[in-house]
């Protein structure tokens, strides 16, 4: 889990990984991270990603980054799924860029580039 996050200077996502740690350990908040606990946080904070979104248009949707309050709150929470699926995958042992590329890997595989004309589904899964 080395790779960079963004440009020079930048933290990595290891970087980032073991603040996590240290912020938990110096709360002593580690009895409480096990992947039960973290998994479900998880899909909290992905919930209030989705309540941002939950009522609008399309079109409202596309420009939420246009409105700084949204943004900000995007953004958060955007910080908050990020930073519990980073715990999650230290208490199970899960390199989430290695996971992220074999999943690449095993879809590009499950779903080829169509021939010709045949545009289909949008490939996420």
């Amino acid at each position: 889990m080395s790779e960079r996050v963004t440009g020079a200077g930048e933290p990595t996502l290891e970087d980032l990984r073991q603040r996590l740690v240290d912020f938990a350990a110096a709360r002593k908040w580690e009895p409480f991270h096990t992947p039960k606990n973290l998994a479900a946080a998880l899909s909290v904070e992905a919930g209030e990603l989705l309540e941002i979104f939950q009522w609008l248009t399309p079109e409202q949707a596309a420009a939420v980054m246009s409105d700084p309050e949204r943004a900000h709150r995007v953004r958060d929470e955007v910080a908050d799924v990020l930073a519990y699926l980073l715990q999650f995958c230290t208490a199970v042992g899960v390199d989430p860029l290695a996971a992220l590329a074999a999943k690449i890997e095993r879809n590009e595989h499950r779903f080829p580039v169509p021939d010709g004309d045949d545009v289909g589904s949008d490939g996420v899964e």
